[in-house]
């Protein structure tokens, strides 16, 4: 297995790190092998990042056949607002891209999954990508293939005010109006916006679940594949569900199967 960090600022300009958890090849004999990749984007209200949404949770994607990253983006304070962290990761998507060879990564299956405010980053590339080179200056290759959002901001009304406040940074007036538009990512779903897995809790009093919802519904009225859970207990961050992450609240074991079911969504879109 390889570990590696890569500097996506000395690539594209745009700041982040992104670490990567790689399998060898691993036959004795030449033969065609590659795996889908899978980019993990930790949450953090944009304010900082969660490194219980991290490595952790790459692990597991890892162990399921997939060469695994993780995206470090820059926060609030690192004096980073929108669009700053959607290049990042549109920049981590046209990395992976562009070193598929290098990374045993099959470049038509390379997917996105977001944790809360890092759900709404995954869901705003995933809603934006074909915005990304005219807002880089450079050409993106930043299309998912599918995405996953797990407790995703998604609406400014019903969302978490302070990831807002967070991402849109010192703006006022109508440009702050126009990018609460823009960033209430359900309005932002088009017919050309990717699949999505996403999962959530009914008791989390953070992200309210109903930010989850109407993506369902706009992903719907698109016909654009979709799965959607709904757990009746479990508060907000509960990442994979593992005890590791969630050890004093037994009834989170149910929730970890959403790995599971997300990797065998994506399968569905794996070429």
């Amino acid at each position: 297995m390889q570990a590696k960090r890569i500097s996506l600022n000395e690539e594209y300009g745009f700041g982040g790190y992104l670490d990567c958890m790689l399998l060898d090849y691993p036959f004795d004999i030449p033969m065609d092998w590659s795996r889908p990749a899978v980019i993990v984007v930790p949450g953090g209200g944009y304010g900082m990042t969660s490194k219980r949404e991290g490595e952790i949770v790459a692990a597991e994607f890892f162990a399921r056949g997939y060469q695994a990253f993780v995206l470090w983006y820059e926060v609030k304070d690192d004096g980073a607002y929108y669009p700053r962290q959607f290049l990042q990761l549109a920049s981590a998507i046209d990395y992976v891209k562009k070193h598929a060879k290098e990374f045993s990564v099959k470049p038509d299956s390379v997917f996105a999954v977001g944790f809360s405010a890092g759900g709404h980053l995954v869901g705003s590339v995933a809603t934006g990508y074909q915005d990304a080179s005219a807002i880089a200056g450079k050409a993106l290759d930043a299309a998912p293939t599918a995405v996953g959002l797990c407790y995703p901001v998604i609406n400014y009304e019903i969302g978490h005010a302070e990831t807002y406040e967070n991402v849109i940074g010192p703006r006022e007036g109508e440009e702050k109006a126009r990018l609460i538009e823009k960033l209430s990512l359900d309005k932002a779903v088009t017919d050309k916006t990717p699949p999505a897995f996403i999962y959530t809790t009914a008791e989390d009093s953070v992200v309210d679940c109903r930010n989850s919802l109407v993506y369902a519904m706009a992903l719907a009225a698109h016909k654009i594949p979709y799965e959607l859970h709904v757990y009746p207990q479990g508060e907000h961050g509960a990442s994979t569900g593992a005890v590791e992450i969630t050890n004093e609240m037994p009834h989170y074991r149910r929730i970890s199967a959403w790995i599971d079911d997300c990797v065998s969504f994506f399968n569905l879109f794996v070429k």
